[in-house]
């Protein structure tokens, strides 16, 4: 490294925030750029540690350390080179990946870790800028001849569809969706991944040749047998966007809704687009967020945004604790997150249970019975006697996680298994029991990190090349 002192002499300096009560006015990235003095600065605090655990820590294998050291030398060009090597889209994991490299930094045992996620999107931001970035089709000799589709275009699907156009087949990506991008399109709110990022990247992908048809629900039409007939291989990365429900009394009731519901819909409303269905809107309600993970988090700023009069994010388990087991480092750690959206208002309580949900004379939510919660001998969360509480509530967002994929023409058609978290099982990897159709993405694993499916897409991709062609140069 080129300052082996600069972890001891420099402290930790993310980058800076804009004001809460200038950000909650529009829908434009909360985050400012860190100049690129003190980035470089920031870069130099990686350590020559020996085993880099943040390279093991991220799910893509991420070369950390080598485009740290090139951006502290002002090598730009180099820096992305080796971050694309890994990564087909790091505008989206600098923006949006929790950052489990950063958990696993070795700094992390006793100080604060590099600003790993920060120097990525400052990589990919100054690439772009420069016009690195550029479209790379297979020259048409390498072209295979074969065709291949891919249903769901997420981090995982166009990962996937990247690799096997990169491959030299031709790839199709079919969305269900009017706009291209799944979860980064529809359930991202535009503080987090404005959406003209994921436009950028999907016109250079069709630049390289990739096909994309929007409004194209496969199950139905096309159904599944005319995709397997019309292509040499198939690859599913359709999501696990099922939400969870609470089967309580008052669940029926208007107002209440599943998080993505709301996402979406003000997703669309953002971009100028249709909205489907009933409305959802927080705006002048007492908002509930039932879940504390980042999917509430999303419902919150959204929230804030929309002119709420209030909001409360509940959780049923307890408060975690604030600083890390030192014995889990280098894994994650099961610590309180923090939130921007936090910063921008509202109420945050946890061992909070639903009892039930009562209503007006016309169906409409009005207010929350819930009960304290209490860990039992077997560590589950039950009632505690003696402890109810009444919550208003005109719009409550249930946020407690996802079942796994929707269950719909297509998945049933297929006749899958699913397993403990929901996903469609494969076996030997990506493969299913219907020959030439792949799962990846959340769709195989569950609802999981972007970082995650990227690295799924990509793994998927070179299964599916290695069984049209006998063998792969694709990485995984």
């Amino acid at each position: 490294m080129g300052d082996p002192k600069a972890f001891i002499k420099l402290g930790r300096k993310p980058a800076p925030d804009r004001s809460p009560n200038e950000r909650i006015h529009d829908y434009r990235h909360i985050h400012d750029h860190m100049p690129e003095d003190e980035l470089r600065g920031q870069a130099s605090r990686c350590m020559d540690c020996g085993i880099p655990f943040c390279n093991t820590g991220c799910p893509l294998g991420n070369l950390i350390p080598d485009w740290n050291d090139l951006v502290y030398r002002g090598q730009w060009k180099r820096a992305i080179d080796r971050l694309h090597s890994t990564n087909n889209f790091p505008e989206f994991t600098g923006m949006l990946c929790p950052a489990p490299c950063e958990d696993a930094c070795v700094l992390t045992i006793n100080s604060s870790p590099v600003t790993i996620k920060e120097v990525e999107l400052n990589i990919i931001e100054r690439a772009f800028e420069e016009g690195w970035v550029v479209a790379k089709p297979p020259p048409g000799e390498l072209r295979t001849g074969k065709r291949v589709a891919v249903v769901g275009s997420g981090p995982a699907g166009l990962a996937a569809a990247q690799q096997l156009n990169w491959a030299g087949h031709y790839v199709t990506v079919y969305e269900k969706a009017d706009e291209i991008g799944g979860l980064l399109r529809f359930g991202i709110p535009d503080y987090k991944l404005e959406k003209w990022m994921v436009g950028r990247r999907v016109a250079i992908m069709e630049e390289e040749g990739i096909e994309f048809l929007t409004s194209v629900h496969v199950g139905q039409d096309p159904t599944v047998d005319e995709l397997r007939r019309e292509y040499d291989a198939v690859i599913l990365a359709v999501g696990a966007l099922q939400g969870r429900d609470l089967n309580v009394p008052g669940r029926d009731l208007d107002g209440i809704h599943y998080a993505m519901e709301y996402l979406t819909q003000q997703n669309r409303r953002v971009s100028g687009l249709e909205v489907h269905g009933e409305e959802i809107s927080a705006s002048e309600k007492n908002v509930v967020i039932l879940g504390g993970g980042d999917t509430s988090a999303d419902c919150l700023g959204n929230s804030h945004r929309e002119g709420c009069a209030s909001v409360k994010v509940l959780t049923h388990g307890p408060k975690p604790p604030t600083e890390r087991d030192p014995l889990e480092w280098p894994e994650v750690p099961f610590v309180l997150k923090e939130y921007p959206s936090l910063e921008e208002g509202g109420e945050r309580g946890f061992s909070v249970g639903v009892i039930r949900f009562e209503g007006d004379e016309n169906g409409r939510v009005t207010r929350i019975i819930a009960t304290e919660t209490e860990r039992d001998a077997n560590g589950r969360t039950t009632p505690k006697e003696g402890t109810e509480f009444e919550i208003e509530a005109e719009l409550v967002l249930l946020a407690i996680g996802f079942t796994g994929p929707a269950r719909d023409g297509l998945t049933e058609e297929m006749d899958f298994t699913y397993g403990r978290k929901g996903g469609i099982e494969t076996q030997n990897g990506f493969a299913t029991h219907h020959e030439g159709v792949f799962v990846c993405g959340d769709a195989r694993l569950g609802a999981d990190l972007i970082v995650t499916a990227i690295a799924d897409g990509r793994k998927a991709a070179k299964q599916a090349d290695t069984a049209l062609m006998g063998r792969s140069l694709l990485p995984g």
